[in-house]
């Protein structure tokens, strides 16, 4: 991202002739949120003077509290290009602030922060993240609603004519570069109208906002295409879902972390640490890597989802694989997260896990070269594979009793989230569902 000062966003947007901005932020769930202001209420706004109603926004503040202060980031200034060219948009990514002028405890990106600084305070310079993120491509109804329809019958790496979305994915690929992404890699994933589009891996901060502007993209683009984008991770039974395959490496002295040339595979003992701190708290942060009810329809055996906690830098079945480059591209790849997470939150928690692991000292088990999907049970358990939450509800237990959760969160945020969370899984418990009415209307 380019570094703007405040002098030159002014300039900037009337030489462009941008006339409104919409001051960004995101509420504890990752829904990106926004105040639109006028060009001529932009110097008030960068001055930090843009006022909002906190007490509107899920997870924030009771109504008796509910002036809150949006803080642009410069560095987050950018141009849409698909808005008309005559009276442009550009928006910029927020903190939220007390009237104190004191951080809001509440705010996401503001728990990212700390936990950015607490890597600082070890001796990291810099927390890379390269994200992987999934979505599907859906046909709408005659009037205008999302369906379930996938737009064509393509696999993996599949190209037109099978793959009816290459011009809606190129246009996005497109769009992304005009705004600032080094878009790597494209290309039609193994489900029938999912896709995936891969940028390049910056720090957590950046790449963290960028999640949530290439999901606003991606949407915005398919919809001009007549298609319906969704991150949902399981849309449809009996094929892949999405995931958001995490890659993340630690820099200390502009050096990567994470490589040892003499190690075992070439890793750093500070790697083995975090993948041992990563395996400690799987199952705690997997409400923030996998946070609602349909995430867990995801991550069941079958479906190359990885379930079981273990590592390997062999094979894909585990929860952790190493890739095979080395030097300054060492990294640790989670496969866990999917795309409705909380970019801020997920990468908060992925990194404070590997910070504990690093401070004490948590050697992970041998690594699991075989494919853990082919093991059974037993074998599982005597090679000590646990699994992850096989439910949001066994999930959001796992976050209460967590206390690095506590530390990454906050009692704000996290009290806020398990309230939410375990009403969301109240509302799904007591539904009927469809599978229900088949399997039991005519039998019993």
């Amino acid at each position: 991202m380019d570094k703007y000062t405040k002098e030159d966003i002014l300039r900037i947007a009337r030489e462009q002739g941008v006339k409104f901005i919409r001051l960004q932020f995101t509420d504890i769930f990752g829904i990106l949120k926004n105040v639109a202001i006028t060009i001529d209420q932009l110097d008030k706004a960068l001055e930090n003077k843009c006022m909002f109603d906190g007490s509107s926004i899920e997870g924030f503040v009771r109504i008796e509290e509910s002036d809150m202060y949006l803080r642009p980031d410069p560095s987050t200034f950018v141009i849409f290009p698909w808005r008309p060219q005559n009276g442009k948009v550009a928006r910029l990514i927020c903190d939220v602030y007390n009237p104190d002028g004191t951080p809001f405890a509440g705010d996401p990106r503001f728990a990212l922060k700390q936990a950015i600084q607490k890597a600082v305070d070890m001796g990291y310079d810099t927390f890379n993240v390269g994200p992987e993120c999934e979505f599907f491509l859906f046909l709408n109804d005659s009037e205008g609603n999302p369906t379930t329809k996938t737009h064509d019958n393509g696999g993996y790496f599949d190209l037109g004519p099978i793959d009816l979305g290459e011009n809606a994915r190129r246009d996005m690929c497109l769009v992304l570069e005009e705004m600032g992404f080094e878009v790597e890699a494209s290309h039609h994933e193994v489900a029938p109208g999912q896709h995936e589009i891969d940028f390049k891996y910056s720090d957590a901060l950046t790449t963290a906002d960028a999640i949530l502007t290439f999901k606003l993209v991606v949407k915005t683009t398919a919809e001009r295409h007549g298609l319906h984008a969704t991150f949902m991770p399981k849309p449809i039974f009996g094929i892949n879902g999405s995931g958001m395959h995490t890659n993340v490496s630690l820099f200390k002295d502009g050096k990567n972390a994470f490589y040892d040339d003499k190690g075992q595979l070439q890793l750093s003992q500070d790697a083995y640490w975090f993948i041992g701190g990563l395996m400690k708290h799987a199952k705690s942060i997997a409400a923030l890597t996998n946070p609602i009810v349909n995430s867990y329809k995801r991550l069941v055996p079958g479906y190359e989802a990885p379930v079981y906690i273990a590592w390997s830098a062999r094979n894909r079945s585990p929860l952790i694989r190493i890739p095979a480059a080395r030097g300054m591209s060492t990294r640790i790849e989670l496969r866990c997260p999917d795309p409705s997470c909380n970019p801020y939150l997920a990468l908060a928690a992925i990194l404070s896990a590997g910070l504990d692991g690093i401070k004490n000292k948590i050697q992970p088990p041998n690594s699991i070269d075989k494919n853990i999907f082919e093991m059974t049970e037993e074998q599982r358990k005597t090679e000590g594979i646990g699994s992850l939450p096989g439910s949001l509800a066994e999930a959001i237990v796992e976050l209460s009793r967590s206390e690095l959760a506590k530390e990454v969160l906050g009692s704000h945020i996290l009290e806020k989230y398990i309230e939410a969370k375990n009403g969301e899984w109240d509302s799904y418990r007591t539904r009927i569902s469809q599978w229900e009415v088949d399997e039991y209307l005519n039998k019993y």
